[in-house]
């Protein structure tokens, strides 16, 4: 986040540097979308091998993934449709960031290692990825409020009680609290039919297919072009491009009670205004004294560039975080980064109390019964992650990986924020909280953390310049708040391809689903075009599904595989292995 040091919010030792496990257990999933959703069970997957575990500590564990389909209908948190909630759902075994990157690109998201997408054009509540472009990040009015509120707490002890009604205070990240996902028996797959065999044994498996018609190579030239592809549309992405020439921006006035208008710039300060009057009177008192001064239009250009310096340059989210303190002040506040990891000591050493922290959070917010929020829900549905921790050399310094950013209030917890950091983006996934600090406003005020921490991982890796919000819904008017994030954008459904909010919004006005590509030409470029070409891991061998296809006994499952090719892209389905029995 910018500086280091004895500043509000910085923890003084570097902890952008977290010790990291041999093996690590990601962190994260929306709990009560998961306890719903996901089956009974200390864990719906079987843990993977020792031998599967080394692949992952040398980078090269693939992402193994079950897929369930999902057309059967579940409550809907937000409209409480007893049916209406459709998705899709697959179980990760594991995952790399690069693979759950590419997935969230396309709808996805993660609740644990549960992986779902809903079914934008069928369910009640149509739910949009939403990102923030952390570089372009303007902090609102009601954002300020809450920075300094902060600020003058840890600096001065001032307390406010006076609850901002701008936005939500619960956690930032509301998404699966919707979901009530099928209830599902425990996982019977055995650890050795996850661990893949060799690769010798792999390329002797796709030679097999003799009806591929195309040698080795073509087919390696085939997937570097396609992957080049990939990257282009990513980079493409990641400043969403000009709107294409058959859109038209309709800015429709906001409705009574459905907040501010995205479509038009945020009002100015008061005081900005008064020092621009100020300012013009000065020119208008200069051109009395200096008429037919040669000094005239020189004074006129000084005072122009000194109204320009101080009126268009607001303060960023840093100039409130990164504040020397007085030396005689209150409270201290520390923020660490942890991964998730059992092994890692700062993590075991705090997870009592963080597990405390998060039941607490659960009965006071959620209404839970302590059954519902105890050490084994917790560790189940926020210490539990498929995602492979990665730490590559033009990486952060942290890597990628599942994390817990926890807030330390004078020598206690009051807060964590669960994030997974990818290659392209931080990801907000949870947030609990002490509700004895709500006057602090901490869902605001950590998603303005987790902004500058985005901008802060960007120092090091250029790519990772995105905050993602989770869903945008539209259709509840409580979830709205997450466009006030400014600038940002929501991913079309149909070609995934990034839209400035701006212009989405009058679609969504007229229909709770739109396509935001207005091109009708654009299509899905990653979509499936090949589906003999999906690995499929089978009896511990992986090969392409066309060889599978032939194996296979009993009934063709074709219908299903081409459904999870069409939801996870060409590209993620020639590197994720699709598990079959």
């Amino acid at each position: 986040m910018g500086k280091r040091g004895e500043d509000v919010g910085v923890a003084p030792s570097g902890w952008l540097r977290p010790r990291r496990a041999r093996s690590k257990d990601g962190g994260s999933g929306r709990f009560r979308a998961v306890r719903s959703a996901v089956w009974d069970g200390r864990s719906r997957g079987a843990a993977l091998s020792p031998a599967a575990a080394n692949m992952a500590v040398a980078g090269s564990s693939p992402t193994i993934v079950e897929y369930f389909g999902g057309e059967d209908g579940y409550r809907c948190g937000y409209c409480k449709n007893e049916s209406g909630n459709l998705s899709h759902g697959m179980w990760a075994h594991s995952m790399t960031v690069q693979d759950y990157q590419d997935l969230i690109d396309r709808g996805w998201r993660r609740s644990g290692k549960y992986v779902y997408k809903p079914i934008m054009n069928q369910t009640c509540c149509p739910q949009y990825t939403i990102r923030c472009q952390a570089l372009r990040f303007q902090t609102s009015k009601s954002h300020k409020k809450v920075l300094k509120k902060m600020l003058k707490f840890i600096s001065k002890g001032d307390v406010s009680k006076a609850v901002d009604e701008e936005e939500p205070m619960d956690s930032h990240i509301e998404d699966a609290v919707s979901c009530d996902f099928v209830h599902r028996s425990e996982s019977h797959v055995s650890e050795a039919e996850l661990t893949p065999l060799n690769e010798d044994h792999e390329d002797r498996v796709e030679n097999e297919d003799e009806d591929k018609g195309e040698s080795k190579e073509e087919v390696n030239a085939k997937k570097a072009e396609l992957g080049s592809l990939q990257i282009c549309g990513d980079q493409d992405a990641a400043v969403p491009g000009e709107p294409s020439p058959s859109t038209k921006t309709v800015h429709a006035p906001p409705k009574p009670g459905k907040g501010a208008d995205l479509s038009k710039p945020p009002c100015r300060k008061a005081k900005d205004i008064r020092r621009e009057r100020k300012l013009q009177k000065l020119l208008q008192n200069q051109r009395c004294t200096l008429e037919g001064s040669p000094l005239q239009a020189e004074h006129q250009a000084l005072l122009l560039q000194n109204s320009k310096s101080t009126t268009n340059q607001p303060k960023s989210i840093e100039d409130f975080i990164f504040v020397p303190l007085p030396d005689d002040a209150p409270h201290k506040l520390e923020v660490r980064l942890v991964p998730v990891s059992f092994e890692d000591p700062q993590f075991k050493s705090s997870f009592n109390q963080s597990a405390i922290l998060f039941a607490k959070y659960q009965m006071a917010i959620h209404k839970d019964t302590p059954s519902e929020c105890g050490e084994n829900e917790f560790t189940r549905f926020l210490c539990d992650s498929p995602l492979e921790a990665e730490n590559p050399p033009n990486g952060p310094e942290c890597g990628y990986g599942s994390f817990h950013q926890q807030y330390w209030l004078d020598g206690k917890i009051i807060a964590v924020g669960v994030i997974d950091i990818l290659p392209y983006c931080v990801s907000s996934v949870y947030l609990y909280y002490d509700p004895d600090y709500s006057f602090l406003s901490l869902g605001v005020y950590s998603a303005l953390r987790e902004i500058a921490f985005t901008r802060q991982l960007h120092e090091k890796a250029p790519d990772l310049c995105f905050y993602y919000m989770g869903f945008y819904i539209h259709s509840c008017p409580k979830m709205r708040y997450k466009g006030q994030y400014r600038p940002s954008d929501l991913l079309c459904p149909e070609t995934y391809v990034w839209t400035p909010i701006e212009q989405c919004l009058p679609l969504l006005e007229l229909s709770k689903y739109s396509r935001f590509n207005q091109d009708a030409k654009a299509v899905d470029e990653d979509r499936i075009k090949e589906l003999g070409r999906v690995r499929v891991l089978h009896k511990r061998t992986v090969m392409p599904y066309s060889v599978y296809k032939k194996r296979r006994k009993g009934p063709s499952d074709e219908a299903s595989v081409q459904q999870y090719a069409s939801l996870v892209g060409q590209t993620c389905s020639e590197r994720m292995l699709l598990f079959r029995s």
